[in-house]
């Protein structure tokens, strides 16, 4: 692990899931040292399941990100400090299909064994897959959720536990 990053232990941690998400942002990425990818998330959950910390994400099938989360058994969640807000806005509308956007917005990955994660980080969580299911529009309770839908390409949701914690010294 790098040594610009201490473990801390789920029990000590004392974020706010809330501001995390919906203020500040994330970048769910997912792949290994040959090949990864990042897309910005302020969708998503944490909380206990099946006797485990977990984190929930909702990744479309068209982004680009999905085929390395299909491929891999973890992800990484990583959380920067506000004068980086730039950085995933451009990761939330460019793709990294088209470009090398990891490299244009000067991020550096590093690894915790194969998990991808950004160094400018300030927070990462390391989750392994667990469970995932793909969003059933029938089973939507409120018909003011399909105008998230137009184009009916529903979020796969994966749930993952968070085996690791890693906050910048």
């Amino acid at each position: 692990m790098n040594n610009m990053f201490e473990e801390l232990k789920i029990e000590d941690f004392q974020e706010n899931i809330f501001t995390l998400l919906n203020n500040d942002w994330t970048l769910i990425t997912a792949g290994d040292d040959k090949q990864a990818n990042t897309m910005t998330a302020s969708w998503g959950g944490m909380g206990i399941l099946w006797n485990k910390a977990v984190a929930t994400i909702y990744v479309r099938p068209q982004r680009y990100t999905y085929q390395f989360l299909e491929k891999q058994d973890t992800f990484s969640l990583t959380f920067f400090t506000p004068d980086k807000h730039e950085i995933l806005a451009y990761c939330g509308s460019h793709s990294g299909k088209d470009e090398d956007k990891i490299a244009k917005c000067g991020l550096t990955l590093q690894y915790d064994e194969n998990t991808p994660y950004f160094n400018q980080a300030r927070l990462v969580l390391i989750c392994k897959k667990l469970y995932w299911q793909d969003m059933d529009p029938n089973h939507f309770l409120s018909d003011d959720i399909l105008k998230n839908y137009p184009k009916h390409d529903y979020h796969r949701m994966y749930i993952g536990e968070i085996t690791k914690v890693l906050v910048k010294k």
